[in-house]
Protein backbone atom coordinates (compact mmCIF):
# COMPACT_ATOMS: atom_id res chain seq x y z
CA UNK A 1 0.00 0.00 0.00
CA UNK A 2 1.31 3.43 -0.96
CA UNK A 3 2.27 5.32 2.23
CA UNK A 4 0.75 8.58 0.96
CA UNK A 5 -2.52 6.76 0.23
CA UNK A 6 -2.45 5.17 3.72
CA UNK A 7 -1.99 8.51 5.45
CA UNK A 8 -4.65 10.19 3.30
CA UNK A 9 -7.33 7.58 3.80
CA UNK A 10 -6.98 6.47 7.42
CA UNK A 11 -5.23 8.68 9.95
CA UNK A 12 -3.23 6.98 12.67
CA UNK A 13 -2.47 7.87 16.25
CA UNK A 14 0.79 6.20 17.23
CA UNK A 15 2.58 3.30 15.61
CA UNK A 16 0.93 -0.04 14.96
CA UNK A 17 3.08 -3.09 15.80
CA UNK A 18 3.94 -5.57 13.06
CA UNK A 19 1.98 -8.31 14.87
CA UNK A 20 -1.48 -7.41 16.16
CA UNK A 21 -4.88 -8.76 17.09
CA UNK A 22 -7.83 -6.92 15.57
CA UNK A 23 -11.23 -6.84 17.25
CA UNK A 24 -13.57 -7.54 14.34
CA UNK A 25 -17.36 -7.57 14.63
CA UNK A 26 -17.95 -8.00 10.90
CA UNK A 27 -19.28 -4.45 10.60
CA UNK A 28 -17.88 -1.93 8.09
CA UNK A 29 -15.58 -0.20 10.58
CA UNK A 30 -13.71 -3.26 11.80
CA UNK A 31 -13.69 -4.90 8.36
CA UNK A 32 -12.10 -1.75 6.92
CA UNK A 33 -9.45 -1.70 9.65
CA UNK A 34 -8.75 -5.41 9.16
CA UNK A 35 -8.29 -4.87 5.42
CA UNK A 36 -6.12 -1.78 6.04
CA UNK A 37 -3.77 -3.66 8.35
CA UNK A 38 -3.49 -6.71 6.12
CA UNK A 39 -2.64 -4.48 3.16
CA UNK A 40 -0.01 -2.90 5.41
CA UNK A 41 1.66 -6.33 5.67
CA UNK A 42 0.98 -6.80 9.39
CA UNK A 43 0.73 -10.24 10.94
CA UNK A 44 -2.94 -10.10 11.92
CA UNK A 45 -5.09 -12.28 14.16
CA UNK A 46 -8.82 -11.57 14.35
CA UNK A 47 -10.64 -11.56 17.70
CA UNK A 48 -14.39 -11.93 17.30
CA UNK A 49 -16.82 -11.66 20.21
CA UNK A 50 -20.31 -13.18 19.97
CA UNK A 51 -22.85 -11.11 21.96
CA UNK A 52 -25.29 -14.05 22.01
CA UNK A 53 -27.97 -12.29 19.96
CA UNK A 54 -29.50 -13.46 16.68
CA UNK A 55 -27.29 -10.98 14.83
CA UNK A 56 -24.28 -11.99 16.92
CA UNK A 57 -24.58 -15.59 15.77
CA UNK A 58 -24.97 -14.45 12.15
CA UNK A 59 -21.97 -12.13 12.43
CA UNK A 60 -19.80 -14.91 13.86
CA UNK A 61 -20.52 -17.10 10.84
CA UNK A 62 -19.70 -14.21 8.51
CA UNK A 63 -16.38 -13.36 10.18
CA UNK A 64 -15.38 -17.01 10.45
CA UNK A 65 -16.11 -17.59 6.76
CA UNK A 66 -14.18 -14.45 5.74
CA UNK A 67 -11.14 -15.40 7.81
CA UNK A 68 -11.11 -18.99 6.54
CA UNK A 69 -11.40 -17.78 2.94
CA UNK A 70 -8.52 -15.33 3.39
CA UNK A 71 -6.34 -17.55 5.61
CA UNK A 72 -6.55 -15.21 8.63
CA UNK A 73 -6.03 -16.54 12.15
CA UNK A 74 -9.07 -16.07 14.40
CA UNK A 75 -10.02 -16.49 18.06
CA UNK A 76 -13.58 -16.43 19.39
CA UNK A 77 -15.14 -15.14 22.59
CA UNK A 78 -18.68 -15.28 23.92
CA UNK A 79 -20.88 -14.12 26.79
CA UNK A 80 -19.89 -15.86 30.05
CA UNK A 81 -22.52 -14.65 32.52
CA UNK A 82 -26.05 -13.31 32.91
CA UNK A 83 -26.64 -9.56 32.70
CA UNK A 84 -26.64 -7.73 36.03
CA UNK A 85 -29.90 -5.86 36.63
CA UNK A 86 -27.93 -2.64 37.21
CA UNK A 87 -26.25 -2.82 33.79
CA UNK A 88 -27.69 -1.51 30.56
CA UNK A 89 -27.46 -3.93 27.66
CA UNK A 90 -24.75 -1.74 26.15
CA UNK A 91 -22.70 -1.86 29.38
CA UNK A 92 -23.21 -5.62 29.68
CA UNK A 93 -21.98 -6.35 26.16
CA UNK A 94 -19.07 -3.91 26.50
CA UNK A 95 -17.95 -5.35 29.85
CA UNK A 96 -18.03 -8.91 28.55
CA UNK A 97 -16.29 -7.94 25.32
CA UNK A 98 -13.39 -6.25 27.09
CA UNK A 99 -13.08 -9.16 29.53
CA UNK A 100 -12.50 -11.34 26.47
CA UNK A 101 -9.94 -8.91 25.05
CA UNK A 102 -8.03 -8.92 28.34
CA UNK A 103 -7.74 -12.72 28.11
CA UNK A 104 -5.77 -12.40 24.87
CA UNK A 105 -2.18 -11.48 24.14
CA UNK A 106 -1.95 -7.77 23.34
CA UNK A 107 -2.04 -5.42 21.70
CA UNK A 108 -5.68 -5.58 20.67
CA UNK A 109 -6.70 -2.99 18.08
CA UNK A 110 -10.27 -1.75 17.88
CA UNK A 111 -11.90 0.20 15.05
CA UNK A 112 -13.11 3.09 17.20
CA UNK A 113 -13.08 6.26 15.10
CA UNK A 114 -13.68 10.00 15.46
CA UNK A 115 -17.47 9.77 15.13
CA UNK A 116 -17.50 7.23 17.98
CA UNK A 117 -15.61 9.76 20.10
CA UNK A 118 -18.14 12.49 19.27
CA UNK A 119 -21.01 10.17 20.26
CA UNK A 120 -19.33 9.14 23.52
CA UNK A 121 -18.43 12.74 24.39
CA UNK A 122 -22.06 13.75 23.78
CA UNK A 123 -23.44 10.81 25.77
CA UNK A 124 -21.19 11.47 28.76
CA UNK A 125 -21.84 15.21 28.56
CA UNK A 126 -25.55 14.52 29.06
CA UNK A 127 -24.56 12.75 32.28
CA UNK A 128 -22.50 15.69 33.52
CA UNK A 129 -19.05 14.20 32.87
CA UNK A 130 -17.88 14.78 29.27
CA UNK A 131 -15.22 12.22 28.36
CA UNK A 132 -13.19 11.16 25.36
CA UNK A 133 -12.52 7.58 24.32
CA UNK A 134 -8.90 7.03 25.43
CA UNK A 135 -6.21 5.74 23.11
CA UNK A 136 -5.33 2.94 25.55
CA UNK A 137 -7.38 0.63 27.75
CA UNK A 138 -5.06 -1.97 29.26
CA UNK A 139 -4.16 -4.26 26.33
CA UNK A 140 -6.42 -2.41 23.90
CA UNK A 141 -5.26 0.43 21.68
CA UNK A 142 -7.38 2.62 19.40
CA UNK A 143 -5.15 4.06 16.64
CA UNK A 144 -8.03 5.34 14.47
CA UNK A 145 -9.64 7.86 16.82
CA UNK A 146 -8.82 10.76 14.50
CA UNK A 147 -10.25 9.03 11.40
CA UNK A 148 -13.84 9.91 10.50
CA UNK A 149 -16.60 7.47 9.72
CA UNK A 150 -16.80 8.91 6.19
CA UNK A 151 -13.12 8.12 5.62
CA UNK A 152 -13.71 4.54 6.73
CA UNK A 153 -16.73 4.23 4.43
CA UNK A 154 -14.60 5.61 1.61
CA UNK A 155 -12.07 2.81 2.24
CA UNK A 156 -14.83 0.18 2.30
CA UNK A 157 -16.28 1.43 -0.99
CA UNK A 158 -12.94 1.80 -2.80
CA UNK A 159 -11.68 -1.62 -1.74
CA UNK A 160 -15.07 -3.33 -2.13
CA UNK A 161 -14.90 -4.80 1.36
CA UNK A 162 -17.72 -7.11 2.48
CA UNK A 163 -19.42 -6.48 5.83
CA UNK A 164 -22.58 -7.12 7.81
CA UNK A 165 -24.77 -4.49 9.47
CA UNK A 166 -26.02 -4.80 13.04
CA UNK A 167 -29.72 -3.77 13.11
CA UNK A 168 -29.11 -2.57 16.68
CA UNK A 169 -27.26 0.41 15.18
CA UNK A 170 -30.64 1.73 14.05
CA UNK A 171 -32.59 0.86 17.19
CA UNK A 172 -33.20 4.06 19.13
CA UNK A 173 -33.95 2.17 22.35
CA UNK A 174 -30.17 2.06 22.77
CA UNK A 175 -28.80 5.41 24.00
CA UNK A 176 -25.77 5.47 21.70
CA UNK A 177 -27.94 4.65 18.67
CA UNK A 178 -30.39 7.41 19.56
CA UNK A 179 -27.56 9.91 19.91
CA UNK A 180 -25.98 8.77 16.64
CA UNK A 181 -29.21 8.85 14.65
CA UNK A 182 -30.94 11.88 16.17
CA UNK A 183 -28.78 14.10 18.38
CA UNK A 184 -25.53 14.29 16.37
CA UNK A 185 -27.23 15.43 13.11
CA UNK A 186 -28.86 18.27 15.05
CA UNK A 187 -25.63 19.14 16.86
CA UNK A 188 -23.82 19.39 13.51
CA UNK A 189 -26.39 21.92 12.35
CA UNK A 190 -25.49 24.10 15.32
CA UNK A 191 -21.75 23.51 14.96
CA UNK A 192 -20.69 21.93 11.64
CA UNK A 193 -17.12 21.91 12.95
CA UNK A 194 -17.92 19.69 15.94
CA UNK A 195 -15.77 16.83 14.64
CA UNK A 196 -12.79 19.16 14.22
CA UNK A 197 -13.24 20.43 17.79
CA UNK A 198 -13.30 16.87 19.16
CA UNK A 199 -10.42 15.79 16.91
CA UNK A 200 -8.17 18.45 18.47
CA UNK A 201 -9.17 17.20 21.92
CA UNK A 202 -8.44 13.60 20.88
CA UNK A 203 -4.97 14.44 19.57
CA UNK A 204 -4.07 16.46 22.66
CA UNK A 205 -5.39 13.71 24.94
CA UNK A 206 -3.28 11.15 23.04
CA UNK A 207 -0.16 13.29 23.42
CA UNK A 208 -0.83 13.71 27.14
CA UNK A 209 -1.38 9.94 27.55
CA UNK A 210 1.88 9.11 25.79
CA UNK A 211 3.85 11.56 27.94
CA UNK A 212 2.66 9.92 31.18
Amino acid sequence: MNKKEEEKMLRLLGKIPSSVTVACSGGPDSMAILDFLIRGKRDVTVAHFNHDTPFGRFAEKFVKSYCEKNDIKIVFGKIQREKDSKESWEEYWRNERYKFFESLDGPIITAHHLDDVVEWWTFTSFHGNPRLIPYRRNKTIRPFLSTTKDEIWNWVDRKDIPYVTDPGNFDDKFARSYIRNNIIPQALKINPGLRKVIKKKVEKHYEDEERE
